[in-house]
């Protein structure tokens, strides 16, 4: 059912319309009166679908904005300080935050019935990255395999988030569909490879320290050992990254010679 307002045109759909493109460009004009994120509505699970949609949109339209300011400040240290060193300390607390508030997609991927495995992996691989990698074990914060993997997912959030908005708002240019669904082809393997590497300059330090492991004897009887957790977690990229890859060269395929496109394919 959709009525004429002054301000545009408002809408309130089921959840099997919100994954349409249309009715989410119409929520995207409307929804400039009034938007706001508010995550606790995610969480308390009592949003409806105009809601989730319009949160949908408001994150995509700003999330661009939020990874620039990330890519802004890591090539202003860089300059000012003449090296990388340093340079996780310098971001970590905006890159925590951001990466962080991306659990969000995957609650709302279950919401408006998206791909939640896809965007579920790479959400959670980056937070395990985040928090249990670099932020755990300082030593390795000032390899050059983790400025690798910063820079890899700064641009490719800034393209996708682009992507999103310029979609919703119709006025998508040539160069940011391009980016979108060209860059991918070098920055995923890259951003595996700077995953890889880092958690791999981790291992000695974890062995070391037997950080996040429980050995026996305890009361729980049970053991686990978080280095050998790791290496499980390296050789799972081997079957996980080609489905996510050879899933962005399907949307490739499909977008770039002129088929119908999802609102959200990852």
């Amino acid at each position: 059912m959709a009525y004429k307002h002054n301000f545009g045109w408002h809408t309130r759909c089921t959840a099997q319309q919100c994954n349409d493109r249309a009715k989410a460009k119409l929520i995207a004009v409307s929804g400039h009166m009034g938007m706001c994120i508010n995550p606790a509505l995610y969480l308390i699970g009592s949003l409806n679908c105009e809601t989730s949609c319009n949160n949908s949109v408001e994150e995509r339209q700003y999330g661009h904005r939020r990874w620039l300011v990330l890519g802004i400040a890591m090539v202003r240290f860089c300059v000012q300080k003449g090296t990388h060193r340093g340079l996780f300390r310098n971001v970590q607390r905006t890159l925590k935050f951001f990466q962080t508030f991306a659990l969000l997609e995957v609650v709302h991927c279950a919401v408006v019935r998206t791909s939640v495995l896809v965007t579920g992996v790479q959400v959670s691989s980056r937070i395990f990255m985040v928090w249990f990698i670099a932020h755990s074990i300082k030593q390795i914060q000032n390899e050059e395999s983790v400025v690798l993997f910063l820079v890899v997912w700064t641009v490719t959030e800034i393209t996708r988030y682009s992507f999103y908005t310029f979609n919703l708002l119709n006025h998508l240019p040539y160069f940011i569909k391009w980016a979108r669904y060209n860059f991918f082809i070098v920055l995923y393997p890259a951003g595996v490879a700077g995953e890889l590497l880092t958690i791999y300059a981790a291992l000695p330090y974890v062995k070391k320290t037997g950080m996040f492991s429980l050995r026996l004897p305890n009361k729980y009887n049970v053991s686990f050992d978080y280095y050998y957790f790791l290496i499980i977690v390296m050789f799972s990229y081997v079957p996980l990254f080609p489905q996510l890859y050879f899933h962005m060269l399907r949307q490739r395929r499909r977008v770039l010679h002129g088929e119908v496109v999802v609102a959200k394919d990852d």
